[in-house]
């Protein structure tokens, strides 16, 4: 497995992801190698990796610098190469990679997210191996919705620029993999449209005898909302709330309380002040934090794929309201196993109903606890996994 960042620890939706099916795939008999990047943005240090891990995994990491460098992102204006993709490349890491390749032969090298596709040349001159794409997202679409709902024009005009070329480049590279694994239907139905390769959908899997096997705890009848603050789509989605939604949910509920949990919280979110605001920044815990509270937000208006903490939050029978955009990839029924809110009046509506009718919030967990154990059991997952690898070999 080729990972964009580490999988551990599994502290975002992306490792979380990523880390799931490597253990997954582990308990089912197979043997894994992971090669990762170690990024100022997701920065590890080796030595803290826990030995068990480390044994199993035999995980290596290189570290690469993915700060936005000024001179190199104004120049990419003037071609029609992804930014994106070029800060993914690396020469130490192509050095591990070849060395990696010439020491075990592999069956299947799956390619976590498409920034580390320029890697499958190297790939195919030193391993006969299956190349197998893990598409968390459809990369261009998250660009390309942060530009429709950007104000400022001057980065409205460069965010379609990357959304552009990031686009080029997603369709090119498609038909050099020899499948390619979206996390939900919706995203298998535009790969299928735009190339050859085999694709099947293989949603995110968590396991259920983790989340089942806690103790109860005492819960606050307040908001949550949990996620990295570096990702655009959340930083953007917890701007909109607060700004739109907040204050008609602060004038009807001047009791409730939101908490902000994640990691990387930017300057102005870590500096509010906002009556009955807490922003927790990143937390020991996230299932403990999670488990402590009734009300999960997940307020966004860009992204792609399948957001991993709406589910995480369902697997500790939360209840759940989101935007269509944040829902997407969740086979969900609205009003049983999650609110679906697109306006800040729905969106106050749907909290104004779970807090005051706590019992209907407990018994929407309850149902979106029994979709989690339908459609993302670990074991189920990594079963259908298996089988699409078979076909490809």
């Amino acid at each position: 497995m080729i990972c964009n960042k580490s999988p551990w620890p599994a502290l975002e939706g992306g490792p979380m992801a990523m880390n799931n099916l490597i253990e997954g795939l582990i308990r089912a008999g197979q043997q894994v190698k992971v090669l990762a990047l170690n990024t100022n943005k997701y920065s590890v240090n080796p030595e803290t990796i826990p030995g068990d891990y480390r044994r199993k995994t035999g995980i290596e990491l290189s570290y690469v610098d993915l700060s936005i460098k000024p001179v190199p992102a104004f120049l990419n204006l003037f071609t029609a190469r992804s930014y994106h993709v070029e800060r993914f490349k690396s020469k130490d890491f192509e050095r591990k990679l070849i060395s990696v390749l010439k020491s075990t032969d592999f069956d299947i090298i799956q390619i976590e997210l498409l920034y580390m596709s320029p890697y499958i040349e190297t790939i195919r001159e030193h391993s006969n191996a299956r190349i197998i794409l893990r598409a968390h997202n459809i990369e261009h679409l998250i660009w390309l919705r942060l530009a429709e709902t950007e104000k400022n024009p001057l980065k409205k005009l460069y965010l379609k620029h990357l959304a552009e070329t990031l686009k080029i480049y997603e369709y090119s590279i498609l038909d050099r993999y020899d499948g390619i694994v979206p996390i939900t239907r919706k995203d298998a139905e535009f790969f299928s449209s735009v190339t050859q390769t085999p694709v099947h959908p293989v949603s995110f899997g968590i396991e259920i005898g983790k989340t089942e096997q806690k103790k109860p705890v005492k819960t606050e009848n307040a908001l949550f909302h949990i996620g990295a603050m570096n990702w655009m789509p959340n930083e953007e989605g917890i701007r909109w709330f607060l700004d739109e939604v907040w204050p008609l949910v602060h004038e009807r509920l001047p009791g409730i309380k939101l908490y902000l949990a994640g990691r990387m919280m930017p300057g102005w979110l870590s500096q509010l002040d906002l009556e009955n605001v807490i922003v927790e920044g990143e937390v020991p815990d996230a299932g403990e934090f999670i488990r402590t509270k009734t009300i999960s937000i997940a307020p966004l208006l860009s992204g792609s794929g399948i957001r991993v903490k709406i589910i995480e939050s369902m697997s500790h029978s939360k209840a759940v309201v989101s935007t269509s955009v944040g829902a997407e990839g969740i086979n969900y029924t609205n009003n049983k196993n999650i609110m679906i809110a697109d306006t800040p009046e729905e969106f106050a509506k749907a909290i104004e109903y779970l807090y005051n009718n706590p019992e209907k919030a407990t018994e929407m967990g309850r149902n979106a606890l029994e979709l989690v154990k339908q459609d993302h059991d670990i074991e189920k997952i990594i079963l259908q996994l298996l089988a699409f690898y078979r076909e490809i070999l």
